[in-house]
């Protein structure tokens, strides 16, 4: 005789709606806590240097500022350096996002692009040829070299017709280029070389509101252009044909996404120099956890960004005291080696 056994419990998996809201919801929650951990690493920004000063006294220097040498610190040096770093980091993390995204290329960086050489370029001209001796003068010549060489590159790609295959290509070209003039114009003019050099480093040490204030529209304006077009890059990453099918403009999202890298990095390597592997570390870090979705890679880049920029600079404050370690020098030690592990890591998972 046959008994029929008890039904069994069965659980049911969770409808497929709430399996994207969860995910929406997460990434969410990754995001304010994102903010959390930059608004700690601006105030430590503020308060950590090479000279130590009481928590009190930065307090005192933020709010009171009655002109003891610790309000000094606090006002005039530390308080413009943490909100360059900021700006500088938020703009070069974005920038490389969307480059990763425009040229279908996760190891892609504004430099990739000859944003970096032109305006290193410009700098170069600005103090060989025009006395330029200020970082006020460098800003306005390396964004005007890098918008230069931005708008070449994009007429050498075929406007129309470009491509990220053509527009990597003329970008690697006209690096090539431009490298060799700085160092003949460097080789020939020694004074050019001595007042290059710190700037080619990478550094946010002369810092000024002054500089703060003229790269804060560019940044501004390339932070917008670039979150705009953050649904029509997601298209383009299965291809132009299918970008067009489902809509998109591909043309004019690739010149807008140009005009954004221009504005950003052009406008971050003018105030602090030519910093390497923000923009290609963070992005290739975030998206191991956002996904390929641009409209969360973009705004987690600019918060995440600004966090190891500020980050490093702190670290280079304090391991040499009294001493400082610009911050182009402690993010390219740091990002090198972080860089190889991740992407060994993601060699490894692939096996």
């Amino acid at each position: 005789m046959l008994v029929d056994s008890p039904p069994q419990p069965q659980t049911q998996p969770p409808p497929a709606d709430t399996v994207p809201a969860r995910r929406q919801a997460m990434r969410a929650a990754g995001l304010l806590v994102s903010v959390g951990v930059l608004l700690l690493v601006v105030v430590a920004s503020i308060a950590i240097g090479a000279k130590q000063i009481p928590v009190g006294d930065v307090w005192h220097g933020l709010f009171g500022n009655t002109g003891t040498d610790n309000d000094v610190v606090i006002r005039d040096l530390r308080l413009p350096r943490t909100l360059l770093g900021l700006l500088a980091g938020a703009a070069l993390g974005l920038a490389g996002a969307v480059m990763q995204a425009l040229t279908r290329n996760p190891l892609a960086d504004p430099g990739l692009l000859g944003i970096n050489a032109g305006a290193s370029a410009a700098v170069v001209s600005a103090i060989s040829f025009f006395g330029v001796t200020s970082l006020t003068g460098y800003v306005w010549f390396a964004f005007a070299g890098a918008a230069a060489v931005m708008v070449l590159v994009y007429a050498l790609g075929g406007v129309r017709a470009a491509t990220p295959v053509r527009l990597a290509l003329a970008g690697t070209a006209a690096t090539a280029a431009l490298y060799g003039y700085i160092n003949a114009v460097q080789i020939m003019d020694t004074a050019a070389l001595d007042k290059m050099r710190f700037w080619t480093v990478g550094s946010l040490a002369s810092a000024s509101m002054g500089t703060v204030r003229q790269v804060l529209p560019f940044i501004a304006v390339g932070i917008v252009l670039a979150l705009v077009v953050a649904r029509p890059l997601n298209a383009m990453g299965m291809g132009d044909d299918t970008a067009r099918a489902l809509g998109a403009h591909v043309n004019r999202t690739r010149a807008v996404a140009m005009l954004a890298v221009t504005l950003l990095c052009g406008a971050a390597t003018a105030a602090c120099g030519p910093i390497v592997f923000v923009g290609l570390m963070v992005p290739h870090i975030v998206r191991s956890f956002t996904g390929p979705d641009q409209r969360w890679i973009l705004p987690y880049a600019t918060i995440l960004s600004p966090v190891l920029l500020l980050g490093a600079d702190v670290i280079g404050r304090v391991v040499t005291r009294p001493a400082e370690l610009q911050v182009g020098i402690v993010t390219a030690l740091i990002g090198g080696p972080l860089f190889i592990f991740l992407v060994r890591r993601r060699r490894m998972a692939q096996l």
